[in-house]
């Protein structure tokens, strides 16, 4: 019996994101500075993937009841975020571990302003809340 087509589509997929990501997309190549010192930097990465398919009965072949005699489409997709979240510091002797502080108070505010437009130009639209208030979601 031979494989169904999602299997080839997933298997594509799965290969071309292995050939993005790698160990050093994680833990990066480390930089030498003139005084000696590395600096390694350390990221996350987020992997996002879909993939789906159907099967369209053939109208010549009244009698298959193999799936594979059913035309097939379909598709993927994958996401990959990669985002700093350290550095690794090799200097005299010591190594320090330096976080990327994400989240200050500026950076919340900026992320809001979306939503708060949002909402600001609902109520001039004239568009009906169920509620008077408006909400702002603070990540």
């Amino acid at each position: 019996m031979s494989e169904h087509p999602i299997g080839d589509l997933m298997r594509t997929t799965m290969d071309n994101l292995k050939q993005m990501i790698d160990v050093n997309t994680i833990v990066g190549d480390p930089v030498e500075t003139n005084e000696g010192t590395l600096i390694i930097p350390i990221s996350r990465v987020t992997v996002g993937f879909v993939s789906g398919g159907s099967e369209f009965k053939n109208e010549e072949k009244k009698d298959s009841s193999n799936s594979t005699d059913y035309p097939f489409g379909g598709g993927s997709g994958a996401g990959v975020s990669v985002s700093p979240v350290a550095f690794l510091i090799v200097s005299k002797g010591q190594i320090k571990l330096m976080p990327i502080e994400y989240g200050t108070p500026i950076e919340k505010i900026i992320d809001s302003i979306p939503d708060l437009l949002r909402n600001v130009s609902g109520v001039f639209k004239g568009k009906e809340e169920s509620s008077d208030e408006i909400v702002v979601n603070p990540t």
